[in-house]
């Protein structure tokens, strides 16, 4: 009897000491698909998270909502390249053209511009940015399969290889250097002649006459959908949206004790920064001055498309990416240095619209406006084309991780990993340090 009575008074003081230590309440500032993945990957950590997002996730205004889908575990070169600097007066001058900037909007990113150039100004510091990034994209189709499934939607996550589509194999042989790059890195591809470009896309013009397909990749049919499920797949597990806006943090002696949102304080023991373009200010005010830009992005998308693609294309001479998804045939790509709150030039989508109907010449060309959607949104971008994942300067208890650029989706699911081991104190998956939100301090 002293055995069993001392059996439940132990058990009753463990009770009374796991009730005094409740889990350790994180606040996620944004729901967008980084934002998502962080809540699951911090609710499977035990940790107690809110989400802070004043708009439905993975509605028309997220830039997760317009992407062109693809799980790219080789897209791990930087946007810029060197000697691309050659071609930035072209760009300037056409407003039309694969990048362009708003002419009223070029001295402010005029700084961030250069550093986009000097960051791949030779192959040795291209070659950095592909081994960092690729230790943030590998296997990340496997992951996003899995993560899918968790939340009810497999269905979205497709790994049939992706194809890059050249007009022939002398042009693939001008891009020789990225795609030795990506061999060293462990990417594996085919190449394809004529004939079985032709067997693998018949819908394709004919005047591409080399492919390279890539195996180890997938593509998401709806990136909006897919966003929209994984926040609903967090608040399932418990996790609470808070329906505001963030505004700042109370810091009190390096201690973060909560976050400020336009409708009062969310207390917490620590927060994420994932609000992607807008993550700007909030990372001033954690004490970063982060270099954070918008690349403008936009997609046109035709309804009930009888012809497309069978594995999701890109095509390097107009810098697009073609995906067969939900909603239609999507086409997306092209970047646009401008303010968030600028006016879109569409435009822009009108030229992805045109490309789409000239790359696949069996679609109709008598569609009605109500069969084709435009779009554009926004893309945060660093100008060496490596996101921002790490602590704060201004407090050990403030994450940052946004800064994607175009490989956002393809990267957010590792990245929320990332950020739940930095929330629990575990060390990281992978080397943080290509990634430090101070590098350039």
């Amino acid at each position: 009897m002293l055995s069993q009575a001392s059996n439940i008074k132990t058990h009753t003081t463990q009770t009374v000491i796991q009730d005094m230590n409740p889990p350790q309440h994180v606040v996620i500032i944004g729901a967008g698909i980084i934002g998502a993945a962080s809540a699951i990957q911090a609710l499977d950590a035990g940790l107690r998270v809110t989400l802070v997002e004043p708009d439905p996730p993975g509605d028309p205004q997220a830039s997760s909502y317009g992407n062109a889908g693809w799980l790219s575990s080789h897209s791990i070169l930087p946007p810029a390249a060197p000697g691309v600097w050659k071609k930035v007066p072209g760009w300037l001058a056409d407003p039309l053209g694969p990048l362009s900037v708003r002419w009223k909007y070029l001295p402010r990113a005029f700084p961030w511009l250069v550093r986009y150039l000097a960051a791949a100004w030779t192959y040795p510091q291209v070659e950095r940015t592909a081994h960092a990034l690729r230790t943030l994209l590998a296997d990340a189709p496997a992951l996003h399969e899995a993560l899918a499934q968790r939340a009810g939607v497999g269905h979205l996550i497709e790994r049939k290889g992706l194809l890059h589509a050249f007009l022939s194999r002398e042009h693939f042989r001008q891009d020789a250097k990225a795609w030795e790059i990506r061999r060293r890195e462990g990417v594996v591809w085919q190449e394809l002649e004529a004939d079985a470009v032709r067997a693998l896309e018949p819908d394709l013009d004919p005047s591409y006459t080399f492919g390279v397909l890539v195996p180890d990749t997938g593509r998401c049919r709806d990136p909006g959908r897919y966003v929209a499920a994984l926040s609903q797949f967090a608040l399932s597990r418990g996790a609470v949206m808070a329906r505001t806006r963030a505004t700042g943090f109370r810091i009190e002696q390096g201690k973060l004790r909560a976050v400020l949102t336009e409708n009062g304080e969310i207390p917490c023991d620590k927060a994420v920064i994932a609000i992607g373009a807008h993550a700007k200010e909030l990372a001033r005010l954690a004490g970063d001055d982060i270099p954070l830009e918008t690349e403008r992005g936009y997609h046109a998308v035709i309804q009930s498309a009888s012809v497309g693609p069978r594995v999701s294309t890109m095509f390097a001479d107009h810098k697009i990416v073609v995906n067969s998804m939900n909603q239609g045939l999507r086409v997306a790509g092209q970047v646009e240095i401008a303010a968030t709150d600028d006016t879109p030039n569409w435009r822009r989508a009108e030229i992805l619209r045109d490309h789409l109907l000239a790359l696949y010449p069996g679609l109709p060309r008598d569609f009605s406006a109500d069969q084709i959607e435009i779009w554009m949104g926004c893309r945060p971008s660093m100008p060496d084309g490596l996101p921002c994942i790490g602590v704060a300067s201004g407090s050990p208890d403030i994450m940052h991780a946004y800064g994607h650029g175009h490989v956002g989706l393809v990267g957010s699911v590792r990245t929320g990993r990332l950020v739940a081991q930095l929330l629990a104190g575990t060390p990281p998956e992978i080397p943080l340090s290509p990634f430090s939100p101070q590098r350039f301090a």
